[in-house]
């Protein structure tokens, strides 16, 4: 066994760093998935992968440890193993091959690159209806984009990685076979990896949401900065960054989704003449529409739809408008300045909560009730 190690011990040294890198780079990953869920304890499986990461990781160190003393301890010496006579023999036979694999492979990662937004966006560009889609389009391209664009990474890095080991004498027969086997049994234990997996994958080809909308998953509402099939990641309103992976997302609320509607409720006094109001709400609808900031952003005009509520201190009138993605805050906001203003101008009563006090038993003219 030692004999071995001593015969081999360059080439295990080497393949052992490259195996301990990938192992920590995984662990690392683990780890700040499992402190992304915050409170929530880590799952039995994230427990026992991260233990079995750890494992592994200290027998790459062990392995690598007894290289280093087999290539000392060995006869020749590690500078016997080392030398430019070895070195160019082994660059000239396989040294060609190898840099060839690795240009045309850095060469299909540049092309797609710059071929998948291209092609994401003339997919999703025949599905445009008009001038409501093409924020809608944009969006959709750029999500499409980053994720074939990370799959075809992968599948690129791959084929080279086996390619080369190929070249170099380790037969990809047995790894193929054991990333067949490996892949069953990660499949019955990770179930979480797989539900994600799958659900992301249907997430993004159902077109639920794309980045830069701002939706409602898991209880979290925010703009979505990144899209993938592993996870969906968010930015609320306190600028607080939300990870949420994809087994968690049942029901999507989009507030974005090709075009937005700006939704108030406006209140006036009782006394009010409704037809007047609703004059007045629909000028400043039309008024907001020919502005130049604000009317670029609205589809159809805001205006009075109906009479929404009786309430206790006033009458709810239902304003309606359409408006670009996420532009509906903006425009609302404005509209309900300029309803102010035009309000006071026309001398329209805003009503607040009021209570009127009546003392003695008799109420007042105009108040019917009982006295007891």
């Amino acid at each position: 066994m030692w004999a071995w190690f001593t015969a081999n011990g360059l080439w295990i040294l080497i393949w052992s760093i490259v195996v301990l890198i990938i192992l920590v780079v995984l662990l690392h990953r683990v780890e700040d998935k499992i402190d992304l869920a915050e409170t929530k304890k880590p799952s039995p499986f994230h427990r026992r992968l991260r233990l079995s990461l750890r494992v592994l990781i200290g027998v790459c160190l062990g392995f690598v440890a007894i290289a280093a003393v087999a290539i000392v301890g060995s006869e020749e010496g590690a500078a016997a193993m080392v030398n430019r006579q070895t070195i160019e023999g082994w660059f000239l036979s396989h040294g060609p091959y190898i840099i060839a694999v690795l240009a045309i492979a850095y060469l299909l990662y540049r092309l797609a690159r710059l071929l998948m937004p291209r092609m994401a966006g003339r997919w999703v560009s025949q599905r445009g209806r008009g001038r409501r889609a093409r924020d809608e389009v944009e969006k959709r391209r750029q999500t499409l984009s980053a994720v074939l664009s990370r799959w075809v990474t992968v599948l690129i890095v791959v084929v080279a990685l086996l390619m080369i080991l190929s070249e170099v004498g380790v037969s990809i027969t047995p790894l193929l076979a054991t990333a067949g086997v490996a892949g069953i049994v990660i499949g019955f234990g990770a179930q979480t990896v797989v539900k994600d997996l799958l659900r992301g994958t249907f997430i993004v080809a159902q077109n639920l949401y794309n980045k830069g909308d701002v939706v409602q998953v898991a209880g979290v509402t925010g703009l979505v900065e990144d899209v993938s099939v592993w996870r969906t990641t968010m930015r609320d309103l306190d600028g607080i960054v939300h990870t949420i992976p994809s087994s968690e997302i049942t029901t999507v609320s989009n507030y974005t989704k090709e075009w937005s509607r700006v939704n108030l409720n406006i209140p006036v006094a009782y006394g009010e003449d409704l037809d007047r109001v609703t004059e007045v709400i629909n000028r400043v609808g039309e008024e907001l529409t020919h502005d130049k900031t604000f009317g670029p952003m609205i589809l159809s005009p805001p205006k009075v739809l109906r009479v929404h509520n009786f309430g206790d201190s006033g009458i709810e009138l239902k304003v309606l408008g359409e408006t670009k993605p996420l532009k509906q805050w903006d425009v609302a906001g404005e509209l309900r300045k300029r309803i102010k203003k035009a309000f006071d101008e026309e001398g329209i009563e805003i009503p607040w909560p009021h209570l009127k006090l009546y003392f003695g038993d008799t109420p007042p003219p105009g108040v019917s009730g009982s006295s007891r």
